[in-house]
């Protein structure tokens, strides 16, 4: 017998996608062992400033406040496979480890959580929008200017919790992730004495971010064991689109504070994606659409294409 180790963050949601790994692992592996680290990321930690400041707050690189830890377990070989949410993981990773590997996307979109039903186009003149994504920020202040946009931080049952309880009007998160902790999109939410409505926008309108819905899993480069461990529950589709949407933020040097929402779909074995990608200073998006069926060829042509 074996023993299959994986590392996690100990949020409710990366507890779920552990444990959706851990029954992957063991329907193509029943005869190994399959072993859960919970590891705390200087993202739980540091929940006191807003997320665009952690990294420079802690020295930590582009998206690493999410996964550093989970490297470092990785490295001294006190787990074999770390399992994240794909778009926190770094654009470019450090060689001595690499990403090879995803289980079936979720849907992709982000919802917009309201305390009143009717969506976006229901909130007031200068409704107060919580979120800690600047890609979210941009697209939300795109669609309504007159939004206020609020950081906001902690795990989905917190910051659900911080709506009910006042200071927001909405706050926006990911379908896959509120899915994957039990909520329905068609029914409201009864939380603190407050009905919450969700209103998933649609990927072509609202652009989600690369690797949004996507559990991602990192290795050693050199652990070939990890590797097949890997292979044997990796999904092709989600594979190929996520290799595609990670290319093209590379390629536009794009990390965790890059407002860019790309989005792709697979259809007849063509690779269909298309960017947004908005400017610091404001104004207008660049914007740009690509097909074919090589992954890096047509993030190149997405990245080319962009006008």
């Amino acid at each position: 017998m074996k023993t299959i180790r994986i590392g996690t963050r100990g949020s409710d949601l990366a507890l779920v996608q552990a444990a959706a790994t851990e029954r992957a692992l063991i329907r193509a592996f029943p005869d190994d062992m399959v072993q859960r680290q919970v590891i705390r990321t200087t993202g739980d930690r540091r929940t006191d400033v807003a997320l665009s400041e952690v990294a420079k707050a802690e020295g930590v690189l582009d998206k690493g406040v999410f996964t550093k830890e989970l490297e470092v377990a990785l490295l001294a070989k006190e787990v074999d496979i770390a399992v994240h949410s794909l778009k926190d993981v770094p654009t470019v990773v450090d060689e001595a480890f690499e990403i090879v590997g995803t289980l079936e996307r979720a849907p992709v979109c982000d919802v917009l959580v309201t305390k009143d039903p009717g969506g976006i186009e229901a909130l007031a003149p200068g409704s107060t929008v919580g979120t800690s994504s600047v890609r979210r920020a941009k697209q939300l202040q795109w669609l309504r200017p007159d939004l206020k946009i609020s950081d906001i931080r902690g795990n989905v049952p917190t910051r659900l919790r911080k709506l009910a309880e006042g200071g927001y009007d909405a706050i926006m998160l990911a379908e896959a992730g509120l899915r994957r902790l039990g909520y329905s999109m068609e029914l409201p939410c009864e939380l603190a004495g407050q009905a919450l409505h969700f209103d998933p926008l649609a990927e072509e309108r609202f652009f989600p971010a690369a690797g949004q819905g996507a559990i991602g899993f990192e290795i050693r480069s050199d652990d070939d064991a990890a590797r097949e461990w890997v292979a044997a529950i990796c999904h092709a589709g989600t594979f190929l689109r996520a290799r595609a949407e990670r290319e093209f933020l590379r390629l536009i040097d794009g990390g965790c504070h890059t407002p860019v929402g790309v989005f792709s779909s697979l259809n007849d074995g063509r690779l269909d994606m298309a960017a947004r990608l908005f400017p610091d200073e404001g104004g207008e998006p660049q914007s740009a659409k690509a097909s074919g069926s090589d992954p890096f060829e047509v993030a190149r042509q997405l990245y080319e294409n962009l006008a």
